[in-house]
């Protein structure tokens, strides 16, 4: 992978409606020209993850795994707390940060993107402090993505201000569409959409 995409979607399950499978919703979010998620699903034994990861794969999708290195996974995405040396896994290797300053240590740490959250009220997770705002993602010294509420109407707006790309969770996992809400941020950060 040579470049890092302007949207990544996060894998949430227990957000999507009833009767709606985490592999549909992610089969129809690649046809509509997504090509990088970040898949959680923390709570799920390893080797759950994994075939979850290898399906996400075989729907064209470059699979990021969260916390856990997985063998279909492109890269590795870590939490704040953890340090480069983790894992051999990536490049892309990412790391979750709260502020500037951990977007700075994660730089300095070699890691190559950053997410920054919350960049709005997110209703994902309620309790992870007063949004960030624009005025934070200036200027960093990595790729860095504007997680946290999220949505198409205040994408470009993130990253405008300087984010390197978003990242969506809520927005994409309870959508009744999600195909079109990632066509609508897609279009929000003036990505093409992929034609067959």
């Amino acid at each position: 992978m040579t470049a890092l995409p302007r949207l990544l979607v996060l894998t949430d399950r227990s957000q999507l409606p009833l009767g709606r499978s985490l592999v549909a919703t992610m089969a129809a979010c690649a046809e509509a020209s997504l090509t990088h998620v970040v898949l959680r699903e923390l709570d799920e034994p390893l080797e759950h993850r994994a075939k979850l990861a290898e399906l996400l794969a075989g729907l064209g999708l470059n699979v990021i795994a969260a916390h856990t290195p997985l063998p279909a996974a492109v890269g590795l995405h870590l939490p704040a707390s953890a340090s480069s040396s983790t894992s051999s896994v990536g490049p892309p290797r990412g790391r979750s940060c709260h502020s500037a300053t951990e977007v700075a240590r994660a730089a300095e740490e070699g890691f190559d993107y950053a997410m920054l959250s919350p960049y709005a009220l997110t209703e994902s997770k309620p309790g992870y402090g007063p949004p960030l705002g624009p005025e934070v993602f200036a200027g960093l010294p990595l790729p860095t993505y504007a997680l946290g509420g999220i949505t198409p109407d205040n994408a470009a707006a993130a990253v405008a201000a300087g984010a390197h790309g978003v990242g969506v969770m809520g927005a994409v996992m309870r959508a009744e569409e999600p195909a079109a809400v990632v066509r609508d941020l897609l279009a929000a950060l003036g990505t093409t959409a992929v034609t067959s």
